[in-house]
Order: C-alpha cells, then structure tokens, then sequence
C-alpha cells in the first residue's frame, strides 16, 4: 500500500506529540506537521477530520487511493499496522 501523506496535528507543548513525530522520524516517514495551536485553518481542519475532538496528537494517513486512516493519540501498534511496519 502506498501512501499519498502523513498529516500530524499537534501543539507545541505536548510530549507525546513529540514521541510521534521522533517515531515516524525512527521509522523513515515523513510527514507534514500542522500546529493547531498556533494556526486556527490548521485547527478547524483537524476538528472536522476528527469528528469535533480536539485532542493531540492526531494523525491522518492519506493511502493511495484516497482513503485516510485516523489515529487519535500516539498508538505505535496502530501506525505500524497501518504504514505495515
């Protein structure tokens, strides 16, 4: 399966956000960082990706034929099934 995008939602003070991105960086994945709390379009995309939940890090991995797979919080077994790692 290939992937189109790695789309990390996360603020600048959440720890775990950083375990992600440290992780997917482990990994060889790359990905595009949004920053909801510093940017609100950034923000209000993430609410309307995520059903309205606000919680970080979430993450959105857009598969090559347009479907996206969702993780809510930093869950290793989760994106290592989905990336098939």
């Amino acid at each position: 399966m290939k992937f189109l995008q790695i789309t990390v939602y996360s603020t600048t003070t959440c720890p775990y956000c950083k375990m992600l991105k440290d992780y997917l960086k482990s990994k060889g994945a790359d990905y595009v960082e949004k920053v909801v709390d510093q940017d609100e379009s950034a923000r209000e995309e993430m609410s309307a990706k995520s059903g309205g939940f606000l919680g970080v890090p979430f993450t959105v991995i857009a598969k090559d034929g347009g479907e996206e797979e969702k993780v809510l919080g930093f869950d290793k077994g989760k994106i290592d099934s989905i990336l098939g790692v």
